[in-house]
């Protein structure tokens, strides 16, 4: 783990996980293939302090035989979660062990991603027709290291989505894994027929099933995911559950995380501007552009900000137009923020 970023000052970042008496997993940002990678979540962390970031799902093939740095992060993202994919009890133990040696703050296996793809590799969603091998995996991980490992899984797999199979999900890897910690996206996975997107759309939600299981359940922490897409709603869910998940509606409209721990967390906390969370990126970019980063690999992720703003659908074109320009910098970003910031004025 390497942080490329100290000798700047522009802002100070949380790097302590939130405090009692919350649970970690009081707000987190999903998972996403191809979204919630490292530059997004350096990006994330700028808007809140305490959101638990998770990685991109990482295979366990990747990490042990792969020639990248899959593990890579900056250490102003803590709290920060590894989600793994992998069926695997000891090559899921040695990537816990390196993830934890890396500074982590927890291992959360995938349980309910379903991709074909990753059918095929035996993980994901798939697995929760295999509870007795989840909870053997989860026992493998956490025998070897301190930090909380956890599940993501869904309500139910094809037809086999009662109520009573997702308890005994539960309780099988609760009981025989020592999991502790479930975050639950409260549909059903189609194992065939559906593809990833319409998995996240399709089956209905049932966000009752999971207020049940957190009252059979009441020892266990459970988070909630699916379909959130305001501070609001997840206050709803908070008075039933310990935690909530966001996902799509956290990256395409991340001006929400400013809210979040105010909100959420302390109300007395600061709520950041967006135009200063912007700027605050600069040094990011520069340290990654002088590593051979491409500035449109960063600011594909903030073409969010301005949601809903005057100006945000200018500020939008202007980066997708020139970020991916050679020898694009911080400039083209200070440039589209002009359509945003109306004349005499620094910030929004």
């Amino acid at each position: 783990m390497s942080d490329n970023h100290s000798s700047h000052t522009l802002h100070t970042l949380p790097t302590q996980a939130p405090t009692a008496p919350f649970a970690l997993q009081r707000f987190s940002i999903a998972p996403m293939l191809d979204w919630t990678d490292r530059h997004c979540r350096y990006f994330h962390r700028l808007l809140s302090g305490q959101a638990l970031l998770y990685t991109e799902m990482v295979t366990t093939g990747a990490i042990i035989h792969g020639k990248g740095d899959y593990l890579a992060y900056s250490n102003q993202e803590h709290p920060v979660a590894l989600q793994l994919g992998g069926s695997d009890p000891a090559a899921l133990a040695q990537c816990a062990k390196l993830a934890e040696a890396r500074g982590y703050d927890e291992i959360n296996l995938n349980v309910g991603c379903p991709s074909d793809r990753v059918q095929n590799g035996m993980f994901g969603a798939c697995l929760m027709a295999q509870s007795t091998l989840v909870a053997d995996c989860i026992k493998a991980m956490r025998d070897v290291v301190s930090i909380p490992v956890t599940v993501k899984t869904r309500i139910g797999i094809d037809e086999q989505d009662s109520y009573e199979l997702l308890c005994d999900f539960v309780q099988t890897v609760a009981e025989r894994g020592n999991c502790e910690v479930f975050t639950i996206h409260a549909r059903k996975a189609w194992l065939s027929g559906l593809s990833p997107k319409e998995n996240r759309e399709i089956p209905p939600l049932d966000y009752p099933r999971v207020y049940q299981l957190k009252r059979d359940f009441p020892h266990l922490t459970i988070a909630i995911n699916g379909g959130i897409k305001t501070l609001e709603e997840a206050k709803q869910h908070l008075q039933h559950l310990d935690g909530v998940m966001i996902g799509r509606e956290a990256y395409q409209n991340p001006g929400m995380l400013a809210q979040v721990d105010r909100e959420l967390f302390d109300g007395q906390a600061a709520v950041p501007d967006s135009v200063d969370i912007v700027r605050a990126l600069y040094p990011y970019i520069e340290a990654e552009l002088s590593k051979g980063t491409y500035l449109g690999h960063i600011t594909r992720h903030i073409l969010g900000i301005f949601q809903g703003i005057p100006g945000a659908r200018q500020w939008r074109r202007h980066l997708s137009e020139n970020a991916h320009k050679a020898g694009a910098d911080v400039a083209v970003v200070e440039q589209a923020l002009q359509h945003v910031i109306r004349p005499q004025q620094n910030s929004l």
